[in-house]
């Protein structure tokens, strides 16, 4: 017998299949406030605009995030308690305010409602009279 190879087509020369699995997504990268604040304060130290440059590909960091970083310690955006997620909308939170507060009075008005409903009933088992309110005098 004879041993035969298969000939290689994807010219690695070992005559293997390469692995199909597919590369997972990058992930975003995230930098912390303090790790902003360090670098931003390491680009005010340097002198020339060629140390700044080295600064950054050091760190692997493109010119854009250093600008973004600036705008957003000016806008005093860079706390180290820096909330993360979507910021409150003031109507949303009004409207809720005001939800709750229209449940409220509904619910109060159904116990009122129910309180009359049994004075009457009382009034009508004792044979008293019922004072009837004008939706006239109402308003």
């Amino acid at each position: 017998m004879s041993q035969t190879t298969t000939p290689t087509i994807y010219g690695n020369g070992q005559g293997q299949i390469p692995d199909p699995e597919v590369e997972p997504r990058a992930k975003r990268r995230q930098f912390s406030v303090a790790y902003k604040l360090s670098i931003l304060e390491q680009a005010e130290q340097c002198r020339e605009p060629s140390e700044v440059g080295a600064l950054l590909r050091r760190e692997g960091l493109y010119c854009s995030h250093s600008s973004k970083w600036r705008e957003q310690q000016r806008a005093g955006q860079l706390t180290q308690t820096q909330k993360r997620g979507r910021k409150s909308n003031p109507q949303a939170t009004e409207l809720a305010r005001l939800q709750q507060e229209n449940a409220r009075l509904k619910a109060k008005l159904e116990r009122a409602e129910l309180i009359i409903e049994a004075q009457k009933k009382l009034c009508q088992l004792l044979n008293l009279p019922i004072y009837e309110v004008e939706k006239d005098e109402l308003k």
